[in-house]
């Protein structure tokens, strides 16, 4: 049975981290008690995205991942990402979650391919038309090559599943592009330390990679962004962030996680791997200024 949530009521949704064990297979045990930390600080939980390394895992492993959280049946709301390039395949993923109680999924712009506004527009239309769920778009060009058009936005703003927008372009212009071609669509940042300045912009909160570090800190901070209270924790956050982000993502925030114990291993699928941080100075300083927050 699908539990009812008011998606506006989680400013926080946390792309949640994919654990594995040493062999590399997915750590059930671990990922058990990941969902159970982001639902104790009242975030949402976002599955099989770029952090959780969603593309580098098989169909099966994607599925049994989604299966497992859903029997966890934590207290807030889901989401499953939808990525990639083939859109026979996107649609048959959306169907087949579709009849799993989730709550929302997160619609990736098609990667490498690099279509326009019409194309755009066409892939995102396919995948809103056949969701059971409301969704939100993902605009994030460093990993698609280019942004989602403002026309497409505006083609697709009256569809009754486009919930929101995950803006991941580190551009401020680009999220008052948007805000203003679709005034009633809910846009979250998805940059962590940008959440000051997409705040006072209008964001409604945040899709996060530091909330796996740092659950109830990133949830308190998040919520001084929205009610404009942030000034005083503003340049430890943005030193904190900078220190989860010196080499890909997630790679630093998986190397912490294993630093703090939560994680049995820092394995990442290929081609990332935790050998290219080669020092951990600094998300170690990090992890020690935000955890004395509490």
């Amino acid at each position: 049975m699908i539990k009812n949530f008011n998606l506006d009521d989680y400013s926080v949704w946390t792309a949640l981290v994919t654990p594995f064990n040493r062999n590399g297979t997915i750590d059930y045990g671990t990922l058990t008690n990941l969902v159970a930390e982001q639902a104790a600080a009242n975030n949402a939980i976002l599955l099989l995205g770029s952090t959780g390394e969603g593309l580098a895992l098989t169909l099966k492993e994607q599925q049994a991942i989604v299966e497992h959280v859903c029997q966890l049946s934590p207290n807030v709301p889901l989401m499953v990402a939808v990525g990639g390039m083939n859109l026979k395949q996107q649609l048959a993923w959306v169907e087949y979650c579709n009849h799993l109680p989730i709550h929302s999924f997160l619609l990736g712009s098609p990667l490498y391919a690099k279509p326009g506004v019409i194309g755009q527009t066409h892939w995102f239309e396919s995948l809103l038309n056949i969701s059971k769920h409301p969704c939100m778009l993902y605009n994030v060009p460093g990993r698609s090559a280019v942004d989602i058009p403002v026309a497409t936005i505006q083609n697709l703003q009256q569809h009754k599943n486009l919930w929101a927008l995950k803006e991941a372009s580190g551009n401020i212009a680009q999220f008052e592009a948007y805000r203003q071609a679709a005034p009633n669509l809910a846009i979250f940042s998805g940059d962590d330390a940008l959440m000051p300045y997409f705040a006072q912009a209008g964001a409604k909160g945040l899709v996060s990679v530091a909330a796996n570090a740092w659950p109830l800190q990133t949830h308190e901070f998040v919520q001084r962004s929205l009610s404009g209270q942030y000034p005083n924790l503003f340049t430890q956050w943005s030193s904190a962030i900078s220190s989860l982000f010196t080499v890909a993502n997630p790679i630093p925030v998986k190397v912490l996680m294993h630093l703090q114990g939560r994680l049995t291993s820092s394995y990442l699928r290929p081609p990332l791997t935790h050998l290219e941080l080669t020092q951990t100075t600094c998300i170690e300083q990090a992890n020690n200024t935000i955890l004395s927050w509490h």
